[in-house]
């Protein structure tokens, strides 16, 4: 018998076919304009980025995928170029090509979702990466040809010249087929040098997790879902919205707080623009320093 990977508490994640069918029939009646994206940046950094060996950037391609550059180490999370997922288009147009990426060292996986995990995708990869991935998705990778995989279960650690992963829990759950659902695990992933310190939060509701990461890593930036969460009844144990974004936020004492997961795909009723509104209300609201914010364009190349 398969293994199945659960949440912390058991926190039961995913929903019955009634509360499916339930949203669908809302989803219908209330229809989204989805004709307002979020921005491309202007500038891509691109050739910069290929010869850059020295400096540690982040650069959000769209969606939770993002090219991570430490101590000379190129890391990309969730690669996804795919133009349409099974069921849906893409809304906005990766930031940054695949043939204009340097050659990737690592890949994080965070889970087995198709907007997370694509295929294709890593086939197209430049370089000749080594795959970190959730304990259960080894063998879906190993059947495709990758050789350089490594599993992970939530806490385990590894070094890189000078660099430290660590695969920490989420609140969330996986399926890629009929029968698979819960048979690997998700979470996400912090990436450690002497200098900097990112945190990748993956995909996630809000849960207490983020209080026992706190206690064991000193964060500095913060990779954070903040969209997909509409309707709050039935995506608020995966997906975190983002007002309880910046309470996890603060919850960690970060330092720089980078919004993610939302604008690519329309996965709920909500959209991109409107969940960088809720954002800004939020954290203003709370009277939080504007410069620990960093809401990225599309392409856009934050110099750590």
């Amino acid at each position: 018998m398969k293994k199945r990977y659960a949440n912390l508490d058991h926190v039961s994640s995913g929903n019955s076919l009634p509360d499916l069918l339930r949203w669908q029939n809302e989803r219908r009646k209330n229809q989204k304009d989805l004709s307002m994206l979020i921005e491309q940046a202007p500038h891509k950094e691109s050739n910069r980025l290929i010869a850059n060996r020295t400096e540690a950037s982040i650069t959000w391609i769209g969606h939770s995928t993002f090219l991570i550059q430490m101590n000379g180490i190129n890391m990309i999370t969730d690669p996804v170029w795919a133009s349409r997922m099974p069921i849906m288009k893409r809304l906005t147009e990766p930031g940054i090509k695949l043939n204009e990426l340097p050659e990737i060292d690592i890949v994080f996986i965070s889970h087995g979702h198709y907007d997370h995990l694509d295929f294709p995708t890593l086939r197209r990869l430049k370089g000749k990466p080594t795959y970190f991935v959730p304990a259960g998705l080894k063998n879906a990778f190993k059947r495709r040809g990758y050789k350089k995989v490594v599993e992970a279960e939530w806490y385990d650690s590894f070094l890189l010249d000078d660099l430290t992963f660590t695969f920490v829990p989420a609140q969330h759950w996986t399926k890629r087929t009929l029968t698979d659902t819960n048979t690997s695990h998700w979470g996400g992933w912090i990436i450690e040098s002497k200098e900097h310190s990112v945190y990748f939060v993956g995909d996630t509701g809000y849960f207490r997790g983020f209080q026992e990461i706190a206690a064991k890593f000193t964060i500095q930036t913060v990779l954070m879902p903040i969209g997909a969460y509409e309707p709050d009844w039935f995506m608020k144990v995966d997906h975190i919205n983002p007002e309880d974004a910046v309470k996890a936020f603060l919850e960690l004492s970060g330092k720089t707080f980078i919004p993610m997961h939302y604008g690519a795909y329309h996965l709920a009723d909500d959209t991109g623009p409107e969940a960088i509104e809720r954002l800004d209300i939020e954290w203003n609201r709370r009277q939080l320093d504007p410069s620990q914010l960093k809401k990225m364009l599309i392409g856009e190349t934050y110099w750590l």
